[in-house]
This record gives structure tokens, C-alpha cells and sequence, in this order.
């Protein structure tokens, strides 16, 4: 189950009703490492740990004051909302930056299904290849261009998106990469059935784990 709150889009520290308590903030950083394929096998390590974190904690529903996790709705974003796993201490892009970003996406039907993970998607030297796209292409699903736009470089956050925000059709990015997990998408996404059945807002909402790696400006 998702619960979606109206306020504090923030966490930072996590408490329990009895310890340990689990802190999860912008500093923390992997150790420095020789090569950058460790640092990358670092970070994705880290970045998988606080959302592994993340989703324990929030399917607990256990939380004490003063911190609560909470989602709340990103204004003038048609209803998709968030919660912040971890805020960056980077740039925050603009309209027409390349952005680039780690992403981990389910599906609110089917037990929360992981359609895809770009942590899985690797190139020749077996590091994590993350998904690249140009701010304001419209190429992108609306609710991750929603969610990236208020993001600062290295932070992560979970964004849960209304079908009318998610796929439209089966050209949006981003896409699995597996033939069979696209179709299990899309049947489920576009089920003419269920759909004539009033079940679209069910099939068409996405959760997405979202850690915006880098940004670029075009001139430089």
C-alpha cells in the first residue's frame, strides 16, 4: 500500500519506537576509491541501501515524532507526489539540460512490481549505466520531468505518479530494456478490460526511486 500525506517532503532522520535510528542526509558519502569503477559500485551501493531503507521504513508504518516519512503533492504537477530519500547539495537543472538519472520503477498493481532498474543496466566494464534525457523533450513520461525539475544533483526521491502523468503510450521513455517486461508494462498498463472496468487508476500508477546523477547545460 502507498499512504500519500500532504506535508513534509523531507526526511532526514528516521526514529523508531525503539533504536537504532537510521540517518539518511545529504553528507553522507562512500569511501574515496582508487578507480571509478569502485567509486560507482560506491555509490550504487549507497544509493540502493537508503532506498532499501526507505521502502522498510515506509512499509512499517511505524514512525515516532518528530519525524515522519511523509509524501507531498509537487505544486502545479497533476497530482504526482513525493518524498525525498535524500536531498543533494548540487545544481539544480533547468529547461533544455541534459540530465542524467539512476532510476528504480514499480508498479503500484501487481504486489509492486519492478518493471526496471537502471542499477541493472551495465555497460562493458559492468558499471551502472544511468538513464540521460534533455529536460523539457516531452520524450520522458510527465512525472519524472516533474520530479527531476525541483531535484539538486545527488539526491534521491521517491515519486509516486497518476496514470494521467505516466505512460500515455508505448513510445515514452524511459523504457525496460527486456522485450517481456515492456509487454508485461504495457498489457497491464493499457488492459482494455480493466480500463472499461474503471481500474485505470489502479494499472497506470507508478512509483519510481529517482537519484538525479548529473545535470549539463547545453553551451558548456
Amino acid at each position: 500500500m502507498i499512504r500519500c500525506f500532504a506535508r513534509a517532503p523531507f526526511i532526514t532522520t528516521v526514529h523508531f519506537a525503539s533504536p537504532p535510528s537510521i540517518s539518511i542526509n545529504s553528507a553522507s558519502h562512500s569511501p574515496a576509491s582508487s578507480t571509478s569503477s569502485s567509486v560507482a559500485a560506491s555509490r550504487r551501493e549507497l544509493s540502493l541501501s537508503i532506498i532499501a531503507v526507505a521502502s522498510s521504513i515506509i512499509s512499517s508504518g511505524h514512525f515516532s515524532s518528530p519525524a515522519r516519512a511523509e509524501f507531498s503533492e509537487i505544486p502545479d504537477s497533476g497530482g504526482v507526489k513525493s518524498l525525498d530519500l535524500r536531498v543533494g547539495d548540487g545544481e539544480v537543472p533547468i529547461e533544455g539540460d541534459q540530465v542524467a538519472i539512476h532510476y528504480y520503477g514499480r508498479l503500484a498493481a501487481k504486489q509492486g512490481w519492478r518493471f526496471d532498474s537502471t542499477y541493472d543496466h551495465k555497460d562493458s566494464s559492468g558499471d551502472s549505466v544511468p538513464f540521460t534525457f534533455i529536460l523539457g523533450s516531452t520524450n520522458v513520461i510527465p512525472g519524472i520531468e516533474t520530479a527531476v525539475r525541483s531535484m539538486k544533483v545527488g539526491g534521491i526521491r521517491r515519486v509516486v505518479i497518476p496514470p494521467s502523468q505516466g505512460y500515455q503510450n508505448t513510445s515514452q521513455e524511459p523504457l525496460p530494456p527486456n522485450f517481456f517486461d515492456r509487454q508485461r508494462l504495457f498489457t497491464t498498463i493499457f488492459n482494455p478490460t480493466r480500463l472499461a472496468n474503471g481500474e485505470g487508476s489502479t494499472l497506470g500508477t507508478l512509483v519510481f526511486d529517482i537519484e538525479l546523477v548529473s545535470t549539463r547545460r547545453p553551451n558548456r
